[in-house]
């Protein structure tokens, strides 16, 4: 029996029944042993989920599905994708002898520091959702952090769970020579433009430069693409999405029909992602289905409060995710309210330049009553604001108290758009606002 993982347990424990706790307890182990990670017995099953956007809906997703397969799953449900939230996580799931009380683990891990955590956490699979520019300042060039993948999974012999849409994920398979390879992809749909006009990294060849052919764009550089030289990108995808239904909340898939939980083109990949790894495991995706149909969006995604209307709040983190959200919002004919908070702290990237390449300017066609920035860069959210003609409708609010008091006065529905060192702390703010 280990002391230090014991005593680190233990630590866990009170700060649980505190209310508190967060990654504290992997802090302290890996300050007393910084291998404990490599030290734990994982189970058969650990899937990896990595990328840019969207991995902490999909882990979330499968994790609910093998549990409505039967199976016991460890989870860091609420992102925490670090070292520390991953050491956490483990410590608190396993006996006094490193082994895992799990039938299997889904672990989302930031795709910044996967490299880290790759061979201690012995993968069973690794799904890639996305790769796209993201906090420059801290993660760099996104082909960097694309070569440090490739360089982890040249030796995998477990399975690639990949988006077959993204160039930037589809390349990854050349490099897992050993690796099982599994697609995932979706078909032309209401969404699908023939060109796009948003940042797009994915437009060549990473085996000849030549640049790519499109048949169709879903949003930035996802879409169906191909090399007309060397036909890279030509995929036989294992789980091929079609029939969307928006209006339904449906898709079809493996021959059945499916429901989605938000009618987005990015909840679309998420279920085709999770999907995937069901049929690899052999798995009955009818309970993929079942958790689907009643999933329900938190931590920031979608979630949704109501104050005196309601109230939706989003994270939005680098120019393709804040397009999206902006998408989502912009179908809401009503009039609106909208908050975006602007924070420029570590974990944020002090680097906040990503705002000039969303397409913000997309508020002007909505239904917005009024649009305010708060949060520490809130005059420069303005700024950007008013370059696409949105000064009159721009109030600024630096204390986001203040922002959130505005909305519940001005009784119309609203949406806060949050970047990450703000998101919680507004979480909590709209939790006591909440009419009960």
């Amino acid at each position: 029996m280990s002391l230090s993982l014991r005593l680190v347990q233990v630590v866990g424990k009170v700060l649980q029944k505190m209310g508190r706790g967060g990654s504290f307890p992997g802090t302290l182990g890996l300050k007393l042993d910084p291998q404990m990670i490599s030290k734990f017995r994982m189970p058969k099953i650990v899937i990896l989920v990595t990328g840019t956007n969207g991995k902490t809906t999909t882990a979330n997703l499968l994790a609910e599905s093998l549990h409505q397969s039967g199976l016991k799953v460890v989870h860091n449900r609420k992102g925490d994708n670090l070292n520390v939230g991953i050491a956490s996580l483990l410590a608190m799931n396993s006996d006094g002898h490193y082994r895992i009380q799990a039938d299997a683990c889904v672990i989302e891990v930031d795709e910044l520091t996967l490299y880290h955590q790759f061979k201690a956490l012995h993968p069973s699979h690794l799904v890639v959702h996305n790769f796209f520019r993201d906090q420059l300042d801290r993660a760099g060039e996104m082909e960097t952090i694309i070569r440090r993948v490739e360089e982890i999974i040249r030796d995998f012999k477990g399975t690639l769970i990949l988006n077959g849409d993204d160039p930037n994920v589809v390349r990854l398979a050349d490099q897992a020579k050993q690796a099982r390879v599994q697609f995932y992809s979706v078909c032309e749909n209401a969404v699908s433009q023939n060109t796009t006009d948003e940042a797009s990294e994915g437009k060549f060849c990473p085996r000849c430069g030549n640049r790519l052919v499109y048949d169709y764009y879903q949003y930035s550089h996802i879409g169906r693409f191909y090399c007309e030289r060397d036909d890279f990108g030509k995929i036989q995808p294992t789980v091929y999405v079609h029939s969307i239904q928006y209006d339904r909340h449906t898709f079809q898939a493996l021959g059945k029909s499916f429901h989605s939980f938000m009618n987005t083109i990015y909840a679309i990949y998420n279920c085709a992602a999770v999907l995937t790894v069901m049929r690899d495991l052999g798995l009955d995706v009818d309970h993929a289905n079942q958790v689907f149909k009643t999933f329900q969006m938190k931590e920031g995604r979608n979630e949704v409060f109501e104050l005196s209307k309601p109230c939706i709040i989003n994270l939005i983190k680098n120019p393709t995710g804040t397009n999206e959200v902006l998408k989502y919002i912009l179908k809401d004919e009503q009039e609106k309210n909208v908050v975006i908070i602007l924070n420029d702290n570590d974990q944020d990237g002090c680097d906040v330049s990503w705002i000039w390449d969303a397409h913000f300017e997309r508020l002007l066609k909505g239904n917005v009553r009024h649009i305010l920035t708060s949060g520490k860069r809130a005059y420069d959210m303005a700024l950007r604001l008013k370059y696409e003609g949105l000064e009159e409708k721009v109030m600024v609010k630096e204390k986001i108290e203040e922002a959130l008091e505005f909305l519940e006065k001005d009784e119309c529905p609203s949406y806060v758009l949050s970047t990450y060192t703000a998101l919680h702390s507004t979480r909590h703010l709209l939790r006591k606002k909440v009419v009960r």
